[in-house]
């Protein structure tokens, strides 16, 4: 299908209760457009009935196309699949929980009509979600704009519309450890928000926490920034002349034992810090030399 004007990408990992609804939401704004559309369903690696479920939909709707993966390689990858095996002129990524109303897509196509080639939803409010899930998403999204050499948007995630052109640009940027939004920002063109209430998750439970959350900070960290390195060079240089000034005072009063304890722990302390970061870099390095491919499909349907 050549003339798709929208493809509507879904990952997808254990999300047998929402599957459906999801799909009867989509269908009905993408219906409403009057314009053809794909909807492409990532299967990543879901442990439910999950697949099952999206296979009976590919069945009896020709504008639903299915990817699922040989395992689970993770929601930026599932994204970056969708991407890959997209062919409208607009691309529009979009959870299957239904916290980003799919309603709001009517808007980012008419912004994307209006010219802007990437179309980001902007989180204005936070339902159904905890205070610390609030402040510690808040907190991420400033603390990444600190850390990092690129402008990003606060209060976004990989909720957007992008055109073809972007598309195509992000499929040169083939980074195994993947921060897609912030890669979004990092190709340029023209971008502008559509603010948006986030919904409370419509059943299931998050894939994102705590745990995972702190991966994909710091994958986007290290993605786009090397102030982590700097920072460990700073902290070394300066615990280093502090140690050198400590132990001459304590040379000459007679503090020795004790204190030269103190700061060899402290001094052990920063540089297993600094090596630890180090290493996250050197790991992200030799991921990519690998040269593994970013996924594996088990199977397709829908396409031709």
């Amino acid at each position: 299908m050549d003339n798709v004007q929208y493809s509507v990408v879904v990952p997808l990992y254990n999300e047998e209760e929402v599957i459906n609804e999801t799909y009867k939401r989509l269908k009905r704004i993408m219906d409403s457009t009057k314009e053809s559309y794909e909807i492409i369903f990532v299967n990543d690696g879901s442990r439910d009935n999950t697949l099952e479920l999206a296979r009976e939909i590919c069945k009896y709707d020709s504008n639903i196309k299915l990817i699922s993966f040989s395992r689970n390689f993770g929601h930026q990858i599932a994204i970056t699949a969708g991407m890959d095996y997209s062919c409208g002129k607009a691309v529009i990524v979009i959870d299957a929980d239904l916290q980003d109303p799919p309603e709001v897509i009517i808007e980012m196509i008419e912004k994307w009509k209006e010219g802007y080639e990437v179309v980001y939803g902007k989180r204005i409010k936070r339902e159904g979600e905890t205070f610390f899930k609030k402040f510690t998403a808040s907190a991420f999204y400033r603390f990444l704009n600190k850390m990092t050499d690129i402008n990003m948007p606060v209060d976004t995630g990989d909720f957007r519309l992008i055109d073809r052109k972007v598309c195509e640009a992000l499929k040169s940027a083939p980074e195994h450890n993947r921060y897609v939004r912030g890669l979004v920002s990092w190709v340029g063109f023209k971008q502008t928000g559509v603010e948006f209430v986030r919904q409370e998750r419509f059943a299931g439970k998050t894939k994102y926490p705590l745990k995972k959350m702190l991966k994909l900070a710091f994958d986007a960290i290290a993605l786009f920034s090397h102030k982590p390195l700097k920072i460990a060079a700073y902290f070394g240089s300066i615990l280093l002349l502090m140690s050198i000034v400590f132990l001459l005072f304590t040379l000459c009063n007679g503090l020795i034992v004790g204190t030269i304890l103190s700061l060899l722990f402290l001094l052990n302390g920063v540089i297993l810090t600094a090596l630890g970061v180090i290493g996250e870099y050197i790991g992200r390095i030799y991921d990519e030399v690998k040269g593994r491919p970013l996924y594996i499909i088990s199977e397709r349907e829908g396409f031709k």
